[in-house]
């Protein structure tokens, strides 16, 4: 369950940020997920509230953001949304694809205290 890396990784950024910026509580965090990144919400929603146990981020709220996957078509010479990895291009039905967005996990912003 790679989730649990992440949510590791993501503390760790946390933890870091409350030193530097010198917050002490965080209610709220929320990451961009892209839709081709391969990630469980569920499992990862899981995973922080297991990881954030006795930290400054026990009990925040974890939100996700839709990241649209995108992809550069071979046949169209476009840039299209795509709802699926494996989808043809809604321009032209081109199965020609190279995925250009939407593989990405990022801390957007966190509420703090």
């Amino acid at each position: 369950m790679h989730e649990m890396s992440l949510c590791e990784s993501l503390l760790g950024v946390i933890e870091e940020s409350a030193r530097q910026e010198g917050f002490t509580k965080v209610t709220c965090v929320r990451v961009e997920v892209g839709r081709f990144a391969g990630v469980e919400l569920p499992a990862m929603r899981f995973g922080f509230e297991v990881v954030a146990r006795g930290t400054l981020a026990e009990g925040a709220r974890l939100d996700f953001v839709d990241v649209p996957g995108s992809a550069w078509c071979f046949d169209c010479g476009q840039t299209v949304v795509l709802e699926n990895r494996l989808d043809p291009c809604p321009l032209c039905g081109g199965v020609r694809l190279q995925p250009s967005g939407g593989t990405e996990i990022r801390l957007k912003d966190m509420e703090v205290i």
